[in-house]
């Protein structure tokens, strides 16, 4: 009986050990995706300048000198002497427009960057012949906070990026994060919106959320394993190697 009870009691503690593991359900990425061609919602995506916003403008044209009362520099007299000018960024002010040159205020917020392209180049028309006009986000940033590799801030050059695709710039979520309860956080319309992300589940190709808007925010909330660690602090080493030398002495009274 004596023995049969020491049986009992390692058998107890190598369950506990054993359930204390993750599920690989737990952090498997899209487990109910099917073989198939899933018809890409996003494509026709695109960022909405909003107030807030920082853009770049250029204008160019056949004439050259045609354009330059429409480009703005850090130093107008350098603008077209090669000698490092940079362009001035446009600030889309709380009631969403701009002050372009000549034109004056434009009403931008709403708008993509092709919209507005297009909108501007209707407008020149009249002071230059067949505008060129490039426009990119100078502020296109997205964070990725909480149980990731490397947690941090960053810049989106092509103004186009996934929530997966935001993960992978931070390295991944680590072992210890929640890959069912990730939280974007977003502005839009000057209020916070808060919404709850599941990774281990493949309908979130489709979700509307699924592409990135600029300073957007992702969270990755810790796990159970991650939150009972911490509350156990420094002395986990202690527990370890206590359960481990109880085990061992278990064993040896077996034997």
């Amino acid at each position: 009986m004596k023995k049969f009870n020491q049986v009992l009691i390692i058998t107890i503690i190598t369950l506990f050990l054993l359930n204390s593991c993750a599920s690989s359900k737990d952090i498997q990425y899209f487990q109910n995706v099917e073989d198939g061609v899933l018809k890409d919602s996003t494509l026709a995506f695109g960022a909405k300048i909003q107030s807030g916003d920082l853009l770049f403008i250029n204008v160019s044209t056949i004439n050259a000198e045609a354009a330059v009362p429409f480009n703005l520099y850090d130093t107008p007299m350098l603008q077209n002497s090669g000698n490092g000018a940079k362009p001035i960024t446009y600030l889309v002010d709380d009631d969403g427009n701009i002050n372009f040159p000549v034109l004056g205020r434009v009403e931008v917020a709403g708008l993509t960057t092709n919209e507005l392209i297009e909108k501007l180049e209707s407008d020149l028309v009249e002071y230059i012949t067949n505008p060129t006009i490039n426009i990119r986000f100078a502020n296109f940033r997205v964070s990725v906070l909480g149980e990731v590799t490397r947690p941090g801030s960053y810049q989106v050059l092509n103004e186009r990026i996934s929530v997966i695709e935001a993960i992978g710039l931070a390295g991944d979520l680590t072992i210890y994060g929640q890959r069912d309860n990730v939280l974007l956080v977003r502005i839009e319309n000057g209020e916070k919106v808060f919404v709850t992300l599941d990774l281990t589940n493949s309908e979130i190709f489709d979700s509307p959320y699924y592409n990135l808007k600029q300073n957007d925010i992702i969270y990755i909330s810790p796990n159970k394993t991650r939150v009972n660690a911490s509350a156990v602090g420094p002395n986990t080493g202690i527990i370890i190697s206590s359960a481990s030398l109880l085990i061992t002495v278990l064993a040896l009274i077996i034997k």
